[in-house]
């Protein structure tokens, strides 16, 4: 059984890191859409909306619906999803194909994040070992971002900003998932017990929707949508912020989008040493207080910075280094307050607590990466990037009052 678990576990992991590829890549494609096509910043942030409005709305349908469909039957369709979908990204030489490939992206993504989330309460045994796997997983979902920003850079030509040679990487995307379909294929799952309930659709559906009143679930709820709102708001628009504010080219802005998810790893991977020492509030408020502090330290260095010819990282602005650091500190919040709030739920409502999780997520990560490109547009990338200290505040005062309802839920529960 252990070494099936750990099967499992590989899988998930393999999956996440996959996705995470796909889903941040957006940052990446919403420059070269603007290098190839001539779209606008404004026009260009609507990937993020065909992205993450699919992921809020299949999540929110199928999240009752997919443990009766089945967890590794739901994690294989997602995949082969995506494979078919990139395998045809050759072809792609107007806008609307990477409308389509992000709207495909974000229904198979809320198939495997749904999935993914629930299946962890089958393959750990305590809260303890669930936040770990959690804070595992969330750290290998950043690696992949790394990883794919440098992919992207690899395949952009600098000098050629016409040129398609850059669509070549949706080869190795779609061989990367289809490798993780077969390694899905072929690792034992077992579903049952806590998976297949005697309840209805109807009824799982209606648990999912009286959910949402809860006061736990309701800060939880805020508290995920302002998260991901500042965490996409910086990652979708980097390359763009590296280009346009600190003049560097193309494939050093999808550089530096590497870098910022190496530090989202790096944060996420340490999160679980500092929570075995202080408490999770102390944790994330802390976490937020260093973001806050490193925008108002960094930004107002981006002012007049020129252009320099043969530029390259040896001889990049300062402050193009410190920048990413912001996601060392940004990254250990999402998988915390996800853990605590599925940790504080019986394990039959976890997966439509998982549904709740991946919709209010993509509802933030569109409305962010949507509202930076506007202030990008119409201001500049150091206000639209000064405006993320508003939602930072909002979401220290929601996680404190999330913290209050947390320990209200426990001693209910204890009595």
């Amino acid at each position: 059984m252990k070494n099936s678990k750990w099967g499992v576990k590989l899988s998930l992991i393999v999956n996440y890191f996959v996705f995470a590829i796909l889903l941040n890549s957006v940052g990446a494609v919403i420059l070269q859409v603007q290098r190839n096509f001539d779209i606008t910043k404004a026009g260009a942030s609507v990937l993020e909306g065909f992205k993450d409005l699919p992921i809020a709305i299949a999540s929110f349908l199928l999240a009752s619906f997919l443990p009766k469909l089945g967890y590794k039957k739901s994690m294989l369709i997602g995949l082969a999803l995506v494979s078919i979908a990139c395998l045809f990204m050759q072809f792609a030489d107007e806008f609307w194909y990477f409308k389509i490939l992000f709207f495909i992206v974000g229904v198979s993504f809320a198939l495997i994040k749904v999935t993914v989330f629930a299946t962890i309460g089958l393959v750990t045994d305590s809260p303890k070992e669930h936040s770990s796997f959690m804070s595992l997983l969330e750290g290998f979902f950043m690696v992949g971002v790394l990883l794919g920003n440098v992919l992207f850079s690899l395949f952009i030509i600098d000098g050629e900003p016409k040129s398609s040679y850059w669509l070549n990487v949706y080869w190795i995307l779609a061989g990367l998932s289809i490798i993780a379909f077969l390694l899905l294929f072929f690792t034992k799952l077992d579903e049952t017990g806590a998976v297949k309930k005697e309840k209805t659709l109807a009824s799982d559906f209606s648990d999912m929707l009286k959910m949402i009143i809860r006061p736990l679930v309701v800060f939880f709820i805020l508290g995920v949508f302002f998260y991901v709102l500042i965490e996409q708001s910086f990652q979708t628009w980097t390359p763009t912020f590296y280009q346009n504010i600190l003049k560097l080219p193309a494939s050093m802005g999808i550089q530096a989008g590497a870098i910022l998810a190496g530090a989202l790893a790096l944060g996420r991977f340490s999160a679980g040493l500092a929570l075995k020492k202080f408490h999770w509030l102390y944790v994330v408020s802390f976490c937020l207080l260093i973001c806050a502090s490193i925008v108002l330290v960094v930004l107002p260095l981006t002012k007049g910075i020129v252009v320099v010819e043969n530029v390259s990282w040896l001889r990049a602005p300062f402050v193009a280094y410190l920048f990413p650091l912001m996601g060392m500190f940004l990254s250990p919040i999402y998988p915390i307050i996800n853990s605590v709030v599925l940790s504080a739920l019986p394990k039959h409502l976890q997966s439509s607590m998982s549904g709740l999780i991946v919709v209010f997520s993509a509802l933030g990560g569109t409305t962010g990466s949507i509202i930076t490109g506007n202030v990008f547009g119409h201001f500049d990338g150091q206000t639209a990037f000064y405006l993320t200290l508003i939602p930072m505040t909002l979401l220290l005062l929601i996680l404190i009052r999330f913290n209050k309802q947390v320990k209200l839920n426990r001693s209910t529960v204890q009595k």
